[in-house]
């Protein structure tokens, strides 16, 4: 197959999924469309979007398989470290996570985690259905699996966000969405409401838990695929959501032809078609954040290097601009790095970086983006910590010691830990802001010294040391 020819089956295939443009959505009458155009819609303040992106550069797509160029750890964590902004989180979306890999995709996630998080950057995980042969349809496998993910990176508090499943209302792709699968909508239902009763369980406070819509297929399937949330879900699965994460490719897929710009409408109607028409429908209401989760316009033949980084800051800043009016918190692009540039497939160009680690116009686009309008570390909450003793003595004996945890809102503190000198007396998970303890149980003729620790969910701590005397029997 010829470069034209490849390029052309791919967007026909593409192609024929789409409503029609947005210059015509109102011929479909009685279908909910959302804004089709950003004029007019008004931009409601709200909290800066927290950025991130997916740095390894593998990417499913429609058409032939092509080998993905592996990458390079030093590389990818130097580019990354260019690309930070300064005094804010970066989340790295680590995707193509499949069930049908077991514990080999499981220790591979493990360290690539680890990896992430220990050069101090937050991660989420995309955890696919994608199963073996012989495990498409067993829901209950799945719903096994998810649980198992949880136990094993839960621990890590920089993990803060699971994806359940990925675009299960697209339904053509099976390399790089799970609607191909038998069983994904089931999947997708048990596998949230399940990894949300598992990090409740266990304590996981930071973990988030969400799922993604692919924009946007036609509207009898789209109705389909949300009213089967509705019905098959109901409340338990409303409850276990945390966020709905949107893929939007304006530019690229539906529609697939846009003029110069227009990426900013495209962003506007796939947020408010997400938010108004079709989240209402499965019972998530306006307290559910929107993540951009994917959100790309890839080079490759036909398209310009210098037309990518343009795209890039229209859509970016149509995020931006409009996170208040659709409750979006979140935006990561789609990606660092290209899959294979050598490719003819422009499925294969979505990076900032060719696969040689050289920079594309883009890159330095998105960072200048990420320095002016990231989310800083005191609007996410994520000030100092302060820990507090109160102790009172009367007639000899020494009253309970009063802890507090201030300057920090609750869900941001994973645990404390409390230990007099070697001897840890206790680790309370998703402490209260104030607690009681008593020190029974220890000579009343010796002073001790009892050490407060409290550990965020983003990996920070604080400790308080004081010198106290035990109660007296």
């Amino acid at each position: 197959m010829s470069r034209l020819a490849g390029c052309a089956a791919v967007a026909a295939a593409l192609a024929a999924l789409a409503v029609t443009p947005a210059g015509a959505e109102s011929a479909l009458p009685g279908v909910c469309l959302g804004d089709p155009s950003a004029n007019g819609v008004p931009m409601a303040p709200g909290p800066r979007v927290r950025f991130g992106i997916t740095p390894a550069g593998e990417a499913g797509a429609l058409g032939p398989a092509v080998p993905f160029v592996p990458d390079d750890p030093p590389r990818t964590l130097a580019a990354l470290a260019r690309l930070r902004p300064p005094k804010a989180p970066l989340v790295l979306r680590l995707n193509r996570f499949f069930w049908a890999d077991g514990e080999a995709g499981i220790a591979r996630f493990l360290a690539l985690a680890k990896r992430y998080t220990d050069a101090g950057y937050l991660v989420e995980l995309q955890v696919r259905y994608h199963p073996a042969p012989g495990q498409e349809g067993n829901v209950a496998g799945f719903v096994a699996f998810v649980r198992e993910v949880v136990d094993r990176f839960g621990p890590n508090p920089r993990v803060v966000g699971l994806q359940v499943t990925n675009e299960v209302n697209f339904t053509v792709s099976p390399d790089s969405s799970d609607g191909a699968y038998q069983g994904a909508r089931d999947a997708l239902i048990a596998g949230v409401i399940a990894a949300k009763d598992e990090a409740r369980r266990r304590g996981f406070g930071q973990l988030t838990v969400g799922f993604n819509w692919f924009y946007r297929t036609d509207p009898n399937s789209e109705a389909g695929f949300w009213g089967y949330l509705r019905d098959h879900g109901g409340p338990a699965f409303a409850a276990a959501v945390d966020w709905v994460g949107l893929d939007a490719y304006p530019g690229t897929v539906f529609p697939p032809v846009e003029a110069p710009g227009g990426e900013r409408d495209g962003m506007v109607a796939a947020m408010s078609q997400l938010r108004r028409c079709f989240m209402p429908i499965a019972g998530l209401g306006s307290k559910v954040p929107i993540h951009v989760e994917e959100n790309g316009w890839p080079t490759g033949p036909g398209r310009a290097e210098d037309s990518q980084a343009q795209a890039l800051q229209t859509m970016v800043r149509a995020v931006h601009d409009f996170r208040g009016t659709y409750g979006v918190t979140d935006y990561r692009w789609f990606d660092l790095r290209d899959h294979n540039t050598s490719s003819t497939n422009f499925q294969h160009h979505y990076g900032l970086l060719r696969d040689d680690y050289s920079p594309k116009p883009a890159f330095e686009a998105y960072r200048r983006l990420l320095d002016d309008l990231a989310l800083r570390e005191p609007d996410a909450g994520l000030g100092p910590v302060r820990l507090g003793l109160r102790v009172r003595y009367r007639r000899g004996r020494c009253a309970p010691v009063r802890a507090t945890v201030t300057g920090a809102d609750r869900p941001l503190v994973r645990r404390l830990d409390i230990s007099v000198g070697m001897r840890r007396l206790a680790r309370i998970r998703r402490p209260p802001l104030a607690l009681t303890i008593r020190r029974r149980g220890l000579s009343p003729r010796h002073r001790y010294r009892l050490r407060l620790r409290a550990t965020l969910a983003d990996g920070r701590a604080a400790t308080l040391a004081r010198r106290l005397r035990a109660c007296a029997r």
